[in-house]
C-alpha cells in the first residue's frame, strides 16, 4: 500500500516595500512604516523581500516599481499620495503601468466627505488623481484614499493613514504558510559558536539560522533564532541549537 503524500505547503508569497520621498533619504523624516508592514505581513504569510527608498523623481520611482513589481507578488509603496507639488507618486505609477491619470469621481466623493465643495481647490484635488483602472482604497483616517493597480498597493507615508490603509487591503491578498521562528540564548559570544551554528545551518537547509549578539547584565550574549514553515523542521533545528549550545558552553565552562 503506498503512503498518502504529505499535505504541500501553501504557495510562498513575497513582497517589497517601495519607500518614496526626499525627506526620508535626507533624515528630516524618520521611517516608521517598514517595520510595521514587514511585521504586518509576516503575520499574515507574506514574505518581505525587499525594501527600497527612492527620491521624488518620476524616473526613479517608475524604475523601481517596475522592477520589484515584476519579481514580487506584492509591491507596497508609501509616501506621496498628498497635495502638494512633490507629491508624484500617483503620476509615476501611472507612467510605470502606461496608463493615463486623471480626477476618479469616486475619489472626489471620498474628499468630498471631509472637505465642503468650495474648500476641494486644486490642491486638495491633486489627492483625487488616480491611474486608469485602479481601485481605491479607503483612509478611514482623512478619506484621502490609496489606490491599488496590478500587483501594486499605493498608500499613503503618514503612519496612522498607511496603517488604516492596511487593514483594507489585508483581507484581499493572498497568503502563505506563516514562517515560524524560536529563538536560543546561547549565552555565548557569537565567535564561540559561529563554527558549530555553521554545520548546523548546513545541516538544516529548510531553515533560516541566524545569530544576533547583544550585550547583557553578563556581558556579550548571542541570540541564535529559527526560522522555518515547518513546525517538524524547525523543532528539529532548534534542538539541535540547543544541543550545540550546551556542548559549547561546557567546553568554555560557561
Amino acid at each position: 500500500m503506498t503512503a498518502a503524500p504529505s499535505p504541500a505547503f501553501p504557495p510562498v508569497i513575497t513582497a517589497a516595500i517601495l519607500v518614496i520621498g526626499d525627506e526620508i533619504l535626507s533624515g528630516r523624516t524618520k521611517d516608521k512604516n517598514i517595520g510595521y508592514i514587514a511585521e504586518y505581513l509576516t503575520n499574515i504569510g507574506i514574505e518581505l523581500r525587499e525594501v527600497r527608498v527612492v527620491p521624488d523623481l518620476t524616473d526613479e520611482i517608475v524604475s523601481a516599481l517596475n522592477a520589484l513589481r515584476s519579481r514580487f507578488t506584492y509591491v507596497f509603496t508609501t509616501g506621496g499620495i498628498g497635495p502638494t507639488h512633490d507629491d508624484i507618486t500617483a503620476d509615476a505609477v501611472a507612467a510605470a503601468f502606461g496608463v493615463p491619470i486623471d480626477h476618479d469621481p469616486r475619489a472626489v466623493a471620498m474628499l468630498l466627505e471631509r472637505f465642503p465643495q468650495d474648500q476641494l481647490n486644486e490642491a486638495r484635488m491633486r489627492m483625487a488623481r488616480i491611474p486608469a483602472g485602479a481601485d481605491l482604497i479607503a483612509n478611514s483616517v482623512s478619506k484621502a484614499p490609496g489606490f491599488k493597480i496590478g500587483n501594486v498597493h499605493v498608500m499613503a507615508g503618514v503612519p496612522a493613514i498607511m496603517q488604516a490603509m492596511l487593514d483594507v487591503v489585508a483581507p484581499t491578498l493572498k497568503t502563505g504558510a506563516k514562517i515560524l521562528s524560536e529563538t536560543v540564548r546561547a549565552g555565548l559570544r557569537e565567535g564561540d559558536i559561529g563554527t558549530p551554528l555553521a554545520e548546523i545551518a548546513t545541516a538544516h537547509p529548510d531553515c533560516s539560522i541566524g545569530s544576533y549578539p547583544f550585550w547583557s547584565e553578563t556581558g556579550p550574549d548571542t541570540n541564535i533564532v529559527i526560522r522555518s514553515r515547518d513546525p517538524e523542521k524547525l523543532m528539529m533545528a532548534t534542538a539541535a541549537v540547543q544541543a550545540m549550545v550546551e556542548t559549547e558552553r561546557k567546553r568554555l565552562n560557561v
